[in-house]
This record gives structure tokens, C-alpha cells and sequence, in this order.
């Protein structure tokens, strides 16, 4: 649904995309992951047709950006990093405003309009004026001023910034109810918890360049071959290092308090083996578990700290 190809952008002498490529299917969740600076904003505005690229391709729906604009705007729904509300409009004049602006006609704009407020939440709100929401609040009215001319593709940078735990959770639940409706969905963020349970795949950009795509076990399988073993062990964790390390699957293994972690060669760590080494020796085992690296280890471990 969404295809980059050697995306270059420069300001100036500024170059702010080096040639990033990746693609996002039909009906994924991309989480698209960097720092502030990466340049996931200048992706999302190239793809909302707002900038022209220096070079390289993007298309939305099959639709090149530059050379048919208008047809990727009827198909992608953009809520930017920053957004203003209209103080002296109602929820309701808010979006109906929008639906007008997309070319909605009536009676279908008011159904639109009232679709999305109910897809939000936003149904007893219809009259209230949009300076007097929440942040929490005005941002589900930004998500629903997305939603009302019904885009295939939502293109949301950085949606849930500054948002309280309750609101973050909310948003991303509304999120897994988008995906169900069929929408293909490109969301960033620098805050990665965000986004580890609800993308299907993702996307870590830094300085402008794609350091890795994938999901989020392919990732983990390229840079550090499988997940973690966590022996739990009442006593004796110095010497249950020291007998893992023996084995000949086993990368590393470290100690600390009342267990040890165990890195592994190979996509299947032996977890029989090492179990059975260490009851032999008379190591105390209290639990045994599979630990998978969520995206703030994936992140540090791909990137560098490096920012244009």
C-alpha cells in the first residue's frame, strides 16, 4: 500500500533522507522508530504530498506522490506531529469543516461526521467547544478529522505525544480497532513502548537512513540470534554461569542475585541441555524462562546515537 524506493531529501545542504526504502502492506501497523531529528516527519510529509523529494519514489495505493497528489490524498488521512484546533468551532462545526474540505457532500458529510465521533468516542462532545477538551480528548478529534473522508492509509506522526498513561492506553486500543476496520496504518514514534504491541512490523530510521525493517522478531534474530534464557536458581549463580559457559551452544552467560541469563548460538537455544548440565552439577533451579528483547533493546542495539 505504501512503497519508498531511495528517498532522498535535501534542505539546502542539509540532506535529510539518504536513500531510506521500505514498504508497509495492506492492513499493517508500520511503526516507523527514531529519535527526534531521524527524519520520519519528512517521510510522513513527503507522503502526505506536502513536500517534493529530492529523489527517489514514493507511492501510496499505487499512486506516485508527485505526479498524481490528488489522488493520494483521497486515499491517506494525516494527522501531523503538531495540530491546531479552531477555538470557536463546536466538535461537530470542527469536523464538518474537514468533511467540506475533502469534498464530502450533504446528507453524507453528516453521517461521516457522525460515524467517526461515535468511532471516537467523541458522540457527547458533538457541542462542546474544541478548546475546552482535553489534550487527551483533542487528540481523539484529530484522529477523527483523519477518519472522516474514510482513507485507506493513516499516516499518524507522533499521535500520542504528551499524552497521559490512561489516554495512551485508550489510543492504542482505537488503534487495534482501525487495523480491524482494514486500514493500513504508518505511526511514529521515539517513545517505543508505544508501539510493541500493536505493530505488525517495523521500521528504525536514524541521521535518514533505514537501519532495519522487519518485525520484531525478525530484527532480534539478526543481532542477537535468539532470545534469552533466565535460569532462576536459589543459590550457587556463580557456578551456574560458570557450567553454562562450558556448553558449546552458549555465548555468554553472566550471574546476578538469584539467577543467571544465558545467551545462546542459533535461533533455538538448547534449553533441555542446559537445564539438565546444571541440575546434574546439583544447581538449585527455582524457574527456567524465554526472554525476547522488546524495542528499546532492539533500538539501542541497532542504532548509534547518531542525529543529522
Amino acid at each position: 500500500m505504501i512503497d519508498i524506493e531511495g528517498l532522498v531529501m535535501d534542505f539546502g545542504a542539509n540532506r535529510a533522507l539518504d536513500g531510506i526504502s521500505f514498504t508497509v502492506e495492506a492492513g499493517d501497523i508500520f511503526g516507523f522508530i527514531g529519535p527526534n531529528g531521524a527524519g520520519k516527519t519528512t517521510t510522513m510529509r513527503i507522503l502526505a504530498t506536502l513536500l517534493h523529494p529530492t529523489a527517489g519514489r514514493a507511492r501510496v495505493g499505487g499512486h506516485c506522490v508527485v505526479n498524481a497528489p490528488e489522488k493520494v490524498r483521497a486515499l491517506t488521512g494525516t494527522m501531523p506531529d503538531t495540530y491546531g484546533v479552531y477555538d470557536g468551532l463546536s466538535v461537530w462545526e470542527y469536523l464538518d469543516f474537514f468533511g467540506a474540505a475533502h469534498g464530502l457532500r450533504l446528507p453524507g458529510r453528516n453521517r461521516a461526521v457522525s460515524d467517526v465521533m461515535a468511532l471516537t468516542d467523541l458522540g457527547a462532545f458533538a457541542d462542546r467547544p474544541v478548546s475546552a477538551l482535553s489534550r487527551g480528548m483533542q487528540q481523539r478529534l484529530c484522529v477523527a478529522k483523519t477518519l472522516v473522508h474514510d482513507p485507506a492509509v493513516l499516516i499518524l506522526d507522533e499521535p500520542a505525544a504528551n499524552l497521559d498513561p490512561r489516554a495512551r492506553i485508550e489510543f492504542r486500543a482505537l488503534l487495534k480497532e482501525l487495523k480491524t476496520l482494514g486500514k493500513t496504518i504508518l505511526i511514529s514514534s521515539h517513545i517505543l513502548t508505544e508501539l510493541s504491541d500493536v505493530c505488525t512490523r517495523i521500521g528504525i530510521i536514524e541521521a535518514g537512513r533505514m537501519v532495519a525493517t522487519g518485525t520484531r522478531a525478525e530484527i532480534l534474530e539478526r543481532i542477537a540470534g535468539a532470545p534469552q534464557v533466565v535460569v532462576e536458581v536459589r543459590d550457587r549463580a556463580a557456578e551456574a554461569a560458570r557450567l553454562a559457559l562450558e556448553l558449546p551452544f552458549v555465548r555468554e552467560a553472566t550471574a546476578g542475585g538469584d539467577r543467571i541469563r544465558v545467551d545462546c548460538e542459533g535461533p533455538d537455544p538448547n534449553v533441555p541441555a542446559l537445564v539438565r548440565t546444571l541440575a546434574e552439577a546439583g544447581v538449585p533451579i527455582q524457574g527456567v524462562r524465554m526472554e525476547s528483547a522488546d524495542l528499546e533493546h532492539l533500538f539501542l542495539e541497532i542504532t548509534k546515537g547518531q542525529v543529522q
